[in-house]
């Protein structure tokens, strides 16, 4: 897969936006993946040693089991490693690349507001 491959990959909703925030050499080719209601990252797509690669977000208890389960992943090049990890795009099955996009995607989607809660709180 190639890096515009990728990124259509990571287009799955109307909320998904293709951004390159930075003008360094090193780094204007980073790609990062935001959300257009939130501005929150959900991917970074960058190439490291040849490779294509994307950092994702997901609950750290299944990134351990992630890096148990595929070689292809990994802890996060240069985000937090509790929460965020890096994905080898050529060295994982597409089904479950597909599945870690929607998974980070969601994690940092905008938290619907719960109505009802606030009702409550403004008649305690």
């Amino acid at each position: 897969m190639n890096k515009s491959a990728l990124i259509k990959r990571c287009l799955i909703a109307d909320d998904a936006l293709e951004t390159y925030p930075w003008e360094k050499d090193e780094y204007k080719d980073c790609c990062v993946m935001r959300h257009k209601s939130n501005n929150k990252w959900f991917a970074l797509i960058f190439e490291m040693g040849g490779k294509l690669l994307v950092n994702l977000k997901a609950p750290p208890d299944v990134i351990a089991v992630l890096k148990e389960q595929y070689e292809g992943i990994t802890p996060a090049w240069h985000m937090n490693k509790k929460h965020w990890f890096t994905v080898d795009v050529n060295n994982i099955p597409l089904e479950a690349l597909d599945e870690l996009i929607k998974i980070s995607f969601e994690i940092t989607a905008a938290k619907k507001k719960n109505h009802l809660s606030v009702e409550n709180k403004s008649k305690g």
